[in-house]
């Protein structure tokens, strides 16, 4: 079933009226006017939620939407504003770049001919690199658009290529990691009082008088920080129960687990520290002083859960190609 959208925050809303207005004409009908929102209400959350990503990875120290309406008219037939501007922070070098910004569920990304040259005679009039990124599948990739080629009519590129020539990593600070085997969190509930039994199902009060953590050794810890801890909320975790005549012990723990990228975390401790049947409000999460509390610096808590254990492996991954607006750095 799918996830319902969140919910139009008030001030949001204010911008997509604004915004359908500006393009419908301020006479435009009620029925087209709610299909331009909904619309809208599509779109935005996409760019939205890239920008939250790129905040908080950590090298980012601008990115902020371009107004895509232009002037005079007929510019639009040879310019195409890209959704984004970003700035980033590589080496103690300020990088500025273009970014468009599109989520696609195919494992090939298209752009019409007009559409590739709009958005690269734009780049080549500022003089500024022109990046896109890409969601399929949850996971973020950026990439220079010189990687997309001709087919025919359109210019394509495949979502490994557009990974194998990932930017995300270099640029806004993304890695992968991987939690060690058996790690986990375990709990421990004193049985108080038999309330009901029916048919061998028992229905107790019960207290937890007992929380621990396990590192990748099976070694017992209750010294973890609150950053290292919120690692484990950021995967998906095996559960079992052990039942005896006082207690009941419940085991969360890391089975076999990929690595999984700084990135796709995100959404994961988001869900966890505001649990919610609907979709993560992304404009909402961008205004806020700190993304999530407690997880300041992902990459510090996860070289920090290295040291105790928890983490086993951490990788930065660098482009194929490097680009020239990098290169050059």
């Amino acid at each position: 079933m799918p996830v319902p959208p969140a919910p139009i925050d008030p001030g949001v809303l204010e911008h997509l009226v604004y915004e359908a207005l500006s393009e419908l004409g301020w006479h435009a009908d009620a029925k087209r006017l709610a299909n331009r929102i909904a619309c809208l209400h599509i779109g935005l959350p996409r760019e939205d939620e890239f920008a939250v990503v790129c905040s908080w990875l950590g090298r980012c120290v601008l990115i902020h939407k371009l107004n895509q309406h232009v002037a005079p008219k007929n510019s639009s037939d040879t310019f195409r504003i890209p959704d984004l501007l970003a700035v980033f922070r590589v080496d103690g070098k300020e990088i500025p770049v273009l970014v468009e910004v599109k989520s696609k569920q195919s494992r090939t990304l298209s752009f019409r001919h007009d559409y590739y040259a709009g958005l690269k005679r734009y780049a080549d009039t500022v003089r500024l690199p022109i990046l896109v990124a890409w969601k399929y599948n949850g996971l973020w990739t950026l990439f220079d658009i010189e990687h997309m080629v001709l087919a025919k009519t359109n210019f394509n590129v495949t979502f490994e290529k557009a990974m194998a020539e990932g930017l995300l990593g270099i640029l806004a600070g993304d890695f992968s990691y991987s939690l060690a085997k058996g790690a986990g969190l375990h709990i421990r509930m004193r049985k108080d009082e038999l309330i009901s039994e029916l048919q061998g199902c028992q229905k107790w009060k019960a207290v937890i008088d007992d929380t621990y953590h396990t590192d990748g050794s099976g070694q017992e810890r209750r010294d973890l920080s609150p950053a290292v801890q919120s690692l484990f909320f950021a995967h998906t975790l095996e559960e079992s129960e052990i039942h005896s005549a006082t207690h009941v012990h419940m085991h969360f723990t890391i089975g076999e687990d990929k690595n999984k990228f700084a990135h796709m975390s995100l959404v994961r401790l988001l869900n966890w520290q505001e649990p919610t049947d609907r979709s993560v409000d992304w404009r909402s999460v961008a205004t806020r002083p700190v993304t999530i509390p407690g997880v300041t610096d992902f990459e510090k808590s996860a070289e920090e859960a290295m040291r105790e254990k928890l983490v086993t492996h951490i990788f930065h991954f660098k482009p194929q190609t490097i680009p020239r607006f990098l290169d050059a750095t």
